[in-house]
């Protein structure tokens, strides 16, 4: 190809000045042959394969083998052009072919790198399409070899540059392996919890959790290698370091969500002055009003009006359409904690159906509804701190 161009060019501007100018000519000649088996690649071949991958049943042909990749992969076809012509073409010239050998596997080198992290990016995304998949958060694995891929495509190139074995500047680097932990401690660091996070499965992308000393309350968006992006419910972002969350606790819902029961304990403080027992006419005007219905075994004859009332609240629960009952690992009660100066606490303990923030707090809080307006039939009353009204009746 060589003298080709030098006879085409010796006709037009002479011996001397072909002889010159003939290499540039064959760059060019190499490079727009290359540009044009790219365009072949780019409009021809990719839609022919574009048709082939849509007639296949299986659907992850069409996101593994998409444009970008297709692309890709038609990058490479020039590089390889480029490869086997462009060092052959400077024989004559030792210096050029040198280079000349040198950049072209530079070349071929990004488009393999390239090739690899687009196809990955596909692979991921192809994942994330997919419930099944998605719930294992693979998207910090891809990151990890994509890492692994620039790192060592960039000791190749190195090695390419300067013209030594990849193995002797792993060696070198090796030596300096001490300072080198030294500068990126924390990006060590956090790469490792990272991984251990999601190896451990302690955390996925849509979770719910709540990090306190980070100020996190909210779902996740993004778990990278060295960044977990948080999302909390006012809306705000929150950028926390793995290691963090790796090294102190945090609180995770993803866990009550899946299992569909959401925890309720709330307790209220009943005035221990109010306790007594209820004389036959208070219980059976509790019996008329229907709020002894599920629970008469309990209402005898010398009965403590807060023992019929935890009753009747554990029988409400039972009653509670959203209220898990039948499950013995979510139980409910209705039960007496240890005494206070403020009186004596009534916890409501139970698991609700609804998991999501808005439905769980409004039942919750119509279950309190209930108690507050009921308290009273049964004699007891809440206690509550002396407010200035209580104060200004004392006084007049």
């Amino acid at each position: 190809m060589e003298e080709l161009i030098y006879d085409l060019l010796r006709q037009f501007v002479g011996e001397s000045t072909a002889e010159s100018v003939t290499p540039w000519a064959l760059v060019c000649v190499i490079g727009l042959a290359a540009w044009l088996i790219y365009v072949v690649c780019v409009r021809l071949l990719i839609p022919l394969a574009n048709i082939l991958i849509l007639k296949t049943e299986t659907k992850w042909d069409d996101d593994l083998l998409n444009n970008r990749v297709l692309k890709a992969v038609a990058q490479l076809a020039p590089a390889i052009w480029v490869a086997s012509t462009l060092p052959d073409a400077f024989l004559k010239h030792v210096t050029v072919f040198e280079w000349t050998g040198r950049l072209t596997k530079l070349y071929i080198l990004w488009a393999t790198v390239h090739l690899l992290i687009v196809f990955l990016s596909s692979l991921q995304d192809a994942i994330d399409k997919r419930q099944m998949l998605k719930r294992h958060n693979l998207e910090i694995v891809r990151q990890t070899v994509v890492l692994f891929v620039v790192i060592m495509g960039i000791i190749v190139g190195i090695g390419i540059i300067i013209n030594r074995s990849p193995v002797a500047i792993l060696t070198a680097l090796g030596a300096s392996a001490a300072v080198l932990m030294l500068v990126f401690r924390d990006t060590l660091l956090n790469f490792t919890a990272g991984i251990q996070l999601t190896v451990n499965k302690m955390l996925s992308r849509g979770d719910w959790i709540v990090c306190q000393k980070a100020g996190a309350n909210g779902e996740v968006m993004e778990i990278k290698l060295t960044t977990v992006k948080v999302r909390n419910w006012d809306n705000s972002i929150v950028t926390i370091p793995p290691y963090t969350l790796f090294t102190d606790s945090f609180q995770n819902f993803q866990a009550m969500r899946l299992s569909g029961g959401r925890r309720v304990s709330r307790s209220v403080l009943i005035d221990i002055d109010s306790v007594r027992f209820l004389n036959k006419t208070e219980i059976e005007a509790l019996r008329n009003k229907g709020m002894l219905e599920g629970i008469e075994e309990y209402a005898g004859e010398r009965v403590v009006n807060l023992s019929l009332f935890r009753h009747y609240m554990e029988h409400f629960l039972s009653q509670y359409p959203e209220v898990i009952n039948q499950n013995d690992e979510m139980l409910y009660m209705v039960r007496q904690l240890q005494p206070t100066p403020q009186g004596v606490p009534i916890e409501l303990y139970f698991f609700t159906t609804r998991t999501s923030w808005k439905p769980y707090e409004h039942l919750q809080a119509d279950v309190f509804d209930h108690l507050y307006a009921t308290v009273g039939m049964f004699g007891l009353r809440i206690y509550q701190a002396p407010s200035g009204r209580d104060i200004l009746a004392l006084s007049n």
